[in-house]
């Protein structure tokens, strides 16, 4: 490769001494949570770490945290995040992936906000729940799969409107949930398998709006009735005027 070459906007550079937000500090802590579910990190590591974790204030006190673990979010590594440009394209970003599964025992876990969801994500909930939200994720590919197991507890997964959703699980003594109403994906948009079953236990499945999607819609709605508001005032001033002649 030329050193004049066009940069992809995924590879690394490093960043260290950027502010690292709360939502990179809770990457973190998810990250180490995976480790110690895996037995990669014991008690004593992992509580250790954790404490950094919410203490650090940049990406640099953050990465070594994670650098000895095999699912290192993209801001921990100093991978630069990808640019939502508003389309599908710029959402399906390749690579692995911000972490591959997830464990609830006895707990709870999510992932939501801005991360990357990999081909395949694991998750189990045995007593405990979890919530995967694509609302605002990122894809590694054009399709990905979701594979849930409900124990004795819950998963829900949320996906926005134009994802096309394709659901195969089942329940056995309890509910693996199909979406109230299929819709077919936008174009370009990523297809979201979730598979897997529920024992005693639920999945459910469900499309979103973002908060800032509906606040926008909200305010779109408003401005319509000012603006209709406005046409029927100045008709009726229209009307005076000519009455007055």
């Amino acid at each position: 490769m030329t050193d004049d070459a066009a940069p992809d906007r995924r590879s690394p550079g490093p960043v260290p001494d950027l502010r690292a937000s709360d939502a990179d500090r809770e990457r973190v802590a998810e990250i180490l949570r995976d480790g110690l579910a895996e037995g990669r990190l014991d008690m004593a590591e992992f509580e250790e770490r954790l404490e950094s974790a919410y203490r650090a204030r940049t990406y640099g006190e953050l990465a070594p945290l994670t650098s000895d673990l095999p699912a290192a979010a993209a801001p921990v590594s100093f991978t630069k995040r990808p640019v939502d440009d508003g389309s599908w394209a710029s959402r399906i970003v390749g690579g692995e992936g911000t972490s591959t599964g997830a464990v609830a025992v006895l707990s709870g876990f999510q992932r939501k906000g801005r991360w990357t969801m990999p081909k395949k994500f694991t998750c189990f909930a045995f007593m405990g729940g979890g919530e995967i939200d694509l609302r605002e994720a990122f894809f590694a590919d054009r399709e990905v799969e979701i594979s849930c197991v409900a124990v004795m507890g819950g998963l829900e997964v949320i996906v926005p409107p134009g994802v096309e959703v394709v659901v195969r699980g089942i329940g056995i003594m309890g509910g693996f949930e199909h979406l109230d109403r299929d819709e077919p994906g936008d174009p370009g948009a990523p297809r979201v398998i979730i598979s897997g079953f529920a024992f005693w236990g639920g999945v459910g499945v469900e499309r979103k709006l973002t908060r800032a999607e509906r606040q926008r819609l909200k305010q779109l709605r408003r401005q319509e009735r000012l603006d209709r508001r406005d046409a029927r005032q100045e008709l009726r001033r229209g009307r005076r005027e000519d009455r007055g002649r």
